[in-house]
């Protein structure tokens, strides 16, 4: 008889997340915001001496969110801030590796941001119409990182991503900073969005 494949992973906290069936119980904060830090984007291709973490990201995505839609209640805030939660342990994959995964990767995505949401106290599924405007937020991120430092030119991220409203953007920039910098961050701003609750 064969034997299972381990399907868990240990964290730095203690916990063991089960990755096809992950439980709220055995998230934690400090584990996403560890592994977001040293999760880099766009595969690692960008300028500078860090890599631009997927932590960083999600503080910038998180920021446009509020601008776009500036009565956004601290849990739709959070939502945006947790967006991308689930690459602490699966990691960022550009979009072509995830359409050539295909469903299966998003089948994974669901489930851990669903525990993701139940442990912070927010609904298991993202409402429709607030995932599109944390994707315009998300876009609108992608076309700055990929014009700020990843190379692209802003034809061919206009292309991509969508031109961003200029105001929308402005006195925003890619920071890249040390991991522990970023994990510091995103701890304070989630613990900031949870006590608002």
């Amino acid at each position: 008889m064969a034997k299972t494949p381990r399907a868990w992973q240990r964290m730095l906290s203690g916990r063991r997340l089960d990755l096809l069936d992950p439980t709220p119980m055995d998230i934690e904060v400090e584990d996403i915001a560890h592994g977001l830090a040293f999760v880099a984007r766009w595969n690692g291709q960008t300028q500078g001496d860090f890599a631009y973490s997927v932590a960083e990201h999600s503080l910038l995505v998180e920021e446009i969110f509020g601008r776009m839609v500036p009565k956004a209640t601290p849990a739709h805030r959070l939502m945006a801030l947790l967006h991308d939660a689930p690459e602490y342990v699966i990691g960022d994959m550009i979009s072509p590796v995830k359409n050539a995964v295909g469903p299966a990767y998003e089948e994974l995505d669901k489930r851990l941001i669903a525990a993701i949401h139940i442990r912070f106290g927010l609904p298991a599924v993202t409402p429709v119409r607030l995932k599109k405007q944390i994707k315009k937020a998300d876009l609108v991120s992608a076309w700055m990182e990929a014009v700020q430092i990843a190379g692209f030119g802003p034809a061919e991220a206009d292309k991509l991503f969508g031109a961003p409203d200029a105001a929308l953007i402005e006195g925003l920039d890619i920071r890249l900073r040390a991991p522990k910098e970023v994990r510091r961050d995103y701890l304070a701003r989630h613990a900031d969005l949870l006590a608002q609750l």
